[in-house]
């Protein structure tokens, strides 16, 4: 069914533009509660300043995979490869590198580098021990490094180190499982895992020198690969293959990366200092042999709960260099002949794309290492989980749902642009003839969802089914949203009235619940501990290879995967049963199917799309759009930037010049098409 209707009627019909044009008007007068520099004002071009509003809840970039904690591990902690403006790779700590295909090992050389400390002042040497250490750390279950499985997938002997150390740590506290399963530590260091109605499992030590990661000798770093993984390069620029200084590791512990004193810096910039709920500040950094390249000599992010309607009108006093125009202002904006010329947008981030998924765990489940505290009872799981359980009513929300309404809460125009029928965006990689991955095996056939008709005949099926197993109406959602981000709070708003609109038209069939979560670590509080019914999630590729988009999804036996909605867990726990439990395992299969593909990679695409194709058919996740780039008024010309389809690249500030006014989409459209 063909959209017709225009942005402005979107959010009028949700009833945000009267608001949000109040809410203005009240706030306007706010200035924020904190000082600032004065950057744009004075024309400095040297200084950079923006605002935040979600606190870090760590800035380890070894164990985080958050988007603001990352800032310091992409900015402050070069990487081996770096990426260039026009997303090829180049030489970073690595001035050569090659690979031995027998042996399945990368060597790598590396250029001489000083780690810094939080005063600018040279330590030590950045080594190829430093890899060594950080990894080993990632691997260490008790600093529950979220992505040591980019650590444990590819590089050898990792898994099995990583399990062993975990077992070891279950037995160590005298952890029992809750199926009964206990661990026990022999003084030859023997891990027996003992579960009820199973033989014991013997686990024997495994060292870390059994992991494929050496350091040759100061300058010479190698990794042994368990196979011939496509896209190990692009998976060395990201967050758990950064460099960390050992001494300083082994020193620190879990405090290592807490502030600005424990954290050493290597790359274009350093982190000078860290007051949470306060700033923090980095500078660039003279010791770092690209250093003619950094072009702001200090970065500084301050505070402030009310960022996104207080950092409009510091721009507006010229305080700070950026703050990002949400949609609530954005028409406003455009309109006044005051502030039109100051707005343009972020650079595109190809790399995120937004799906959404059902809670398969809405009761508590205690993993090894993490809990999911499951849904409250206001929103009557047991209920819930006979909903998500039953195919025809998930897939009455795949067709009922009209992404084009959503997305247009943060484009003014172009939002259909953005939508998507997959979760992997386009042009995300091709085959060896140049087919886009996303018109690869079963993803070829999926288009356009969006059908009232249909997704009232999935509704009603579904009505007649979950009566029979004993449901009641209206099914409760609930739908959280982080308050720290842009438009997500419109976004549900408009989702709940277009998405109650349609399935609710002759019938009582759902009650959408919209609810706050917290601004700080909302990942680990709503998400990760089953805190939802229905959640709009996003993924950003790790590296150039489609065996990364099953991250949010995949899961191993027992485990807890990236802990998005549980879906092997919910068929362990006999909360998806029949057709759902069997697509769920047939996806599981599919995956490990595709990851066995080494060699032919057309074969290997085709077997991942094929994966994915079953998901979302099976509405397991609900494909929603591709990242759109927020409107801001900044004094920076991203295009000068490094970019990357996959990891930080984008969030890198070396490269870039303060300008001395805000870009305008005039000069931003230049800056674009000159890249």
């Amino acid at each position: 069914m063909k959209d017709t209707m225009t942005r402005r009627q979107f959010l009028k019909a949700a009833g945000l533009t009267a608001a949000g044009a109040c809410a203005a008007g009240l706030l306007s007068g706010c200035g924020g509660g904190t000082s600032s520099s004065g950057n744009a004002a004075a024309g400095d071009q040297s200084s950079y300043t923006i605002l935040y509003s979600s606190q870090p809840s760590t800035l380890n970039y070894l164990t985080t995979a958050s988007d603001v904690e990352m800032q310091v591990g992409a900015n402050c902690v070069d990487t081996l490869l770096e990426y260039d403006p026009k997303g090829v790779l180049r030489e970073g700590l690595a001035t050569r590198w090659e690979f031995d295909a027998d042996t399945l090992t990368w060597t790598f050389h590396l250029r001489d580098e000083n780690w810094v400390d939080c005063n600018g002042e040279v330590v030590a040497p950045v080594t190829a021990q430093d890899f060594v250490d950080a990894l080993r750390y990632v691997l260490t279950p008790a600093y529950a490094a979220s992505n040591a499985g980019l650590v444990t997938g590819y590089i050898a002997g990792a898994r099995e180190y990583y399990d062993y150390q975990v077992s070891r740590t279950n037995a160590e506290n005298g952890y029992t499982a809750e199926d009964g399963t206990t661990y026990t530590l022999d003084s030859a260091g023997n891990v027996t895992i003992s579960a009820p109605g199973a033989e014991p499992q013997v686990l024997a030590p495994v060292e870390f020198d059994q992991v494929g990661v050496k350091a040759v000798d100061e300058h010479t770093l190698t990794y042994t690969l368990t196979y011939s993984f496509p896209g190990f390069l692009s998976l060395l620029v990201y967050l758990p293959y950064e460099p960390a200084y050992g001494p300083l590791l082994e020193e620190m512990g879990d405090q290592f990366a807490t502030s600005a004193e424990t954290t050493y810096s290597c790359g274009a910039f350093y982190l000078a200092e860290y007051e949470p709920l306060e700033r923090w500040v980095m500078k660039k950094n003279p010791e770092n042999y690209d250093a003619e390249k950094v072009f702001i000599e200090t970065v500084s992010r301050i505070y402030n709960a009310e960022a996104e309607v207080n950092g409009p009108e510091m721009i507006k006093r010229g305080e700070i260099d950026e703050a990002t125009i949400g949609s609530d202002i954005l028409d406003s904006w455009l309109a006044d002949p005051a502030t039109k010329d100051i707005v343009s947008m972020d650079r595109p981030n190809t790399n995120y794309t937004y799906f959404y998924m059902f809670n398969c765990m809405p009761y508590r489940h205690e993993f090894s290492g993490w809990t999911v505290e499951g849904l409250d009872a206001e929103y009557e799981p047991d209920n819930w989980a006979k909903a998500v359980n039953n195919t025809n009513f998930r897939k009455a929300f795949l067709y009922g749902i009209n992404n084009a309404v959503t997305l247009a809460v943060s484009a003014p125009e172009g939002y259909e642009g953005y939508k998507l029928s997959t979760i992997t965006p386009p042009s995300f990689c091709a085959t060896t003839d140049g087919v886009d991955y996303t018109q690869c095996g079963g993803l070829a056939n999926l288009s356009e969802f969006f059908d009232e008709a249909a997704a009232k005949q999935y509704r009603d099926a579904a009505i007649q089914e979950l009566t029979a197993a004993g449901a009641h109406f209206p099914i409760k959602v609930q739908l959280p949203y982080n308050p720290s981000t842009t438009d997500w709070d419109k976004k549900c708003q408009v989702l709940k009235q277009q998405l109650e609109g349609v399935l609710n038209d002759g019938a009582d069939f759902i009650e959408i619940l919209i609810t706050e979560g917290p601004s700080d670590s909302f990942l680990s509080s709503v998400r990760r501990a089953g805190k939802f019914g229905f959640l709009m999630c996003n993924w950003g590729a790790d590296y150039s290879d489609p065996e990364t988009e099953t991250d949010p999804f995949y899961q191993t036996e027992g485990g807890y995967g990236s802990r998005y909605a549980y879906l092997r867990t919910g068929v362990e726990d006999g909360i998806l049963t029949g057709e759902t439990a069997q697509a769920v395992m047939d996806y599981m299969t599919k995956v490990e199917q595709a990851k066995a593909i080494t060699e032919d990679i057309d074969a290997r695409y085709a077997a991942f799309a094929d994966a994915e194709a079953l998901l979302i058919q099976n509405a397991l996740a609900i494909p929603m759009g591709m990242s759109i780039p927020p409107y801001l008024a900044t004094r920076l010309n991203y295009w000068e930037g490094q970019y990357a389809s996959t990891g930080f690249s984008n969030k890198r500030l070396k490269g870039i010049h303060v300008l001395d006014h805000y870009v305008s989409m005039t000069e931003y459209e230049a800056n674009r098409d000159a890249r």
